[in-house]
């Protein structure tokens, strides 16, 4: 077909207009549906929009028919549904997902919504999580070797040790990090300091992993609603904007991993800042899912604000807090403020926050002379590093 018989569609900018979080923490009175549907009552009365604005649709992780049982649950009919599913970049990538639709006209207002009472589950059930995931298709053979999740993430990080002289110190710093930023946020479940020591002192789980090292176990649910431009002015606050965002996949069978120190986020990561037209000198703002330490550190990393290997040094010091050098997951992140599972959402929730200078004294983030910031970047990774989805958002 001559390209002169295809008409050009102008594609609209995309803005987040509302985000909101469900109660968290620890949470032993609601269902899943009680919290998606609190998070999303929430994000919506944020933008200021009425509901009759939402066409499109995304959730994952709840129900035998995710999306649907959902949106019914929350008395909606949307036209536009997405229900991908790829662990805890899931929401990045369904952002992505939805910014394309609403760009191409293909929907005008979608909401993307989570809830999981993960830990009142287990408190319920007294039962101990199961993390080594099915025995069927290609994990079938690393199932019989007791390879949980955890022992994957642990596996990376020791690669990362050897390769690149990574220490321990440099991974408990992280969480260390993280902690110092949850102080700051009432919604975080703990929030009491913690030393390098007491992380390195604490019990094993997975070598090189101790219990710090690890995600934190809450309820909790979060919304984002995404509408095209021409909603902005009815909007109750400024738009923060979604410049630009990737995707990838990479494995599910370790033997299929080209490198264990090199994750997703470095196909994911490019894309999104090409896309977006910045450099990562350009970001204020981190929020990276950091369902283990060296989650954080191998991501920073891949998405290019250090070199390959130097991320042990760049954890260093003090860079992650709030009044560091790049601010990273400053609500505390997966490993002390919340991790109801797949934790992505929350991620892009916090972004906007920081960007629209609305996280509260002590967490906020100023740049010099007090302004605000006015880039971030939300990334996202799912299963063992088997996936990754970045979102780069700016105010501008």
């Amino acid at each position: 077909m001559s390209s002169s018989v295809i008409s050009a569609r102008p594609r609209r900018r995309v803005a987040v207009a509302g985000v909101a979080l469900s109660d968290c923490g620890k949470v032993d009175d609601a269902t899943p549906y009680a919290l998606h549907a609190q998070a999303a009552r929430r994000a919506l009365a944020d933008s200021g929009l009425g509901r009759e604005v939402i066409d499109g649709f995304g959730s994952a992780g709840l129900g035998t028919l995710a999306p649907v049982e959902v949106a019914e649950y929350l008395g909606l009919k949307p036209t536009w549904v997405d229900s991908t599913s790829v662990g805890g970049s899931t929401w990045e990538v369904m952002a992505a997902h939805a910014a394309d639709a609403i760009a191409a006209g293909h929907a005008n207002a979608v909401l993307l919504v989570y809830g999981s009472t993960a830990r009142a589950d287990i408190k319920a059930r007294r039962r101990t999580s199961n993390l080594s995931f099915g025995a069927r298709g290609p994990l079938q053979f690393e199932v019989p070797y007791g390879h949980s999740l955890i022992a994957k993430y642990a596996m990376a990080a020791r690669r990362h040790m050897h390769e690149y002289g990574t220490t321990l110190e440099q991974l408990a710093s992280v969480a260390v990090q993280a902690r110092a930023n949850a102080a700051h946020n009432p919604d975080a479940l703990y929030r009491d300091p913690v030393t390098v020591d007491e992380v390195l002192g604490g019990p094993m789980i997975a070598d090189p992993f101790t219990k710090l090292h690890c995600c934190i176990r809450s309820d909790g649910g979060c919304a984002v609603l995404l509408v095209a431009e021409e909603y902005v002015p009815d909007c109750a606050k400024a738009p923060v904007w979604v410049l630009g965002a990737g995707e990838h996949v990479s494995h599910t069978t370790m033997s299929e991993w080209d490198d264990f120190t090199v994750s997703p986020a470095a196909v994911s990561g490019r894309l999104a800042f090409e896309r977006a037209g910045v450099r990562p000198a350009e970001i204020d703002i981190a929020e990276i899912y950091d369902a283990f330490t060296y989650m954080t550190l191998v991501t920073l990393e891949d998405l290019g604000f250090c070199a390959k290997g130097e991320g042990g040094a760049f954890v260093e010091k003090g860079r992650l807090l709030r009044d560091g050098e790049l601010p990273v997951n400053t609500d505390g992140g997966g490993l002390s403020a919340c991790h109801p599972g797949m934790r992505g959402l929350f991620l892009l929730v916090e972004a906007v926050r920081q960007l629209r200078g609305e996280a509260g004294d002590g967490r906020q983030v100023h740049k010099a002379g007090g302004r605000l910031p006015e880039l971030a970047v939300a990334s996202g990774t799912g299963g063992w590093f088997c996936s990754s989805g970045t979102v780069v958002l700016g105010r501008g």
